[in-house]
């Protein structure tokens, strides 16, 4: 017997630590999502826009798939996007699905073992879940979930720098066959995003709407990194699961992007290749509600 199907989503973030209904912060989260959702329902509506995951061509449809985590015990499918919070939205599935203790355990994150994808999935489970489950995605400004993606994979990890750095400084430096990819400047990573097709890059700067083709698939929430443990506690408590589990803290070693960071990141770049960038990411800002950034030189100057 299939399970009954789940009520309809609710409105705002409930009360799990989420802000109280009718305060200034609340309220403009609720025209922020208003505004997302008549977006979203005007783009998807046109002609050209695909309907749900089967009419995508196969390469699109593997990625949104592979991004989509199943919770068959609580009934919700959660489109994770790297840069924007997924490990903690992972160890939360790990535990919910008993593989875990606590979201607390101070582990490195395993992202592939105790999960459940949809394309792990026959198509007609696939499609049950679709119709069923309520879902749910965290979308990031644009070009801070770029940063903090150039930050932490080519400021930190051995592996990115050798698999893309080295190729990257190879590419648009003079004289870079040297380097060992652990010094890709800004400007030289934002170049080689525009020459990149959006469908073959890495999962850490494709763009929000290929990872998770909010057309294809309709979404109940989309939550926002700016108002995480807000919109966290409102996807818990309405997913049902136990009071216990509660969206972990930012560990202590996070060093978060602030606005003064992105500020100077972007003020210190060609404008021309921010203005292609912006092109490539439009969806991102369009379908989210994100404002473009001021790059003008007044701004800059201040």
């Amino acid at each position: 017997v299939q399970p009954p199907p789940p009520q309809p989503p609710g409105r705002g973030p409930g009360r799990r630590g989420g802000g109280a209904e009718g305060t200034p912060g609340e309220l403009e989260a609720e025209v922020l999502r208003d505004t997302r959702n008549r977006t979203i329902r005007a783009l998807c509506g046109q002609r050209a826009m695909p309907r749900d995951v089967w009419e995508l061509p196969a390469g699109q449809r593997r990625t949104v798939l592979r991004h989509l985590l199943v919770s068959d015990k609580y009934r919700f499918l959660y489109c994770y996007v790297p840069k924007v919070a997924c490990s903690n939205w992972k160890r939360i599935l790990k535990v919910l699905d008993g593989a875990l203790e606590s979201v607390d355990v101070k582990m490195k994150m395993d992202h592939k073992s105790d999960l459940v994808f949809l394309a792990d999935l026959a198509p007609e489970e696939i499609r049950y879940r679709l119709q069923h489950y309520y879902k749910f995605l965290f979308v990031r400004n644009p070009l801070e979930r770029l940063l903090s993606a150039y930050r932490n994979k080519f400021g930190e990890i051995k592996e990115y720098q050798q698999r893309y750095g080295v190729e990257i400084v190879r590419r648009y430096r003079k004289n870079g066959g040297n380097s060992a990819g652990d010094d890709v400047t800004f400007s030289e990573f934002l170049r080689y995003l525009l020459d990149e097709e959006v469908e073959r890059m890495n999962e850490h700067w494709m763009p929000i709407y290929n990872l998770c083709q909010p057309c294809a698939v309709r979404y109940d929430f989309i939550g926002s990194y700016e108002r995480l443990s807000a919109d966290a506690s409102y996807v818990l408590e309405r997913v049902q699961s136990p009071s216990f589990v509660h969206f972990p803290e930012r560990q202590s070693w996070y060093k978060p992007v602030t606005a003064e960071t992105l500020h100077y990141y972007l003020c210190n770049t060609q404008r021309r290749l921010i203005k292609e960038l912006l092109l490539k990411y439009i969806l991102d800002f369009s379908l989210f509600a994100y404002p473009l950034p001021n790059i003008t030189s007044e701004f800059c100057r201040q």
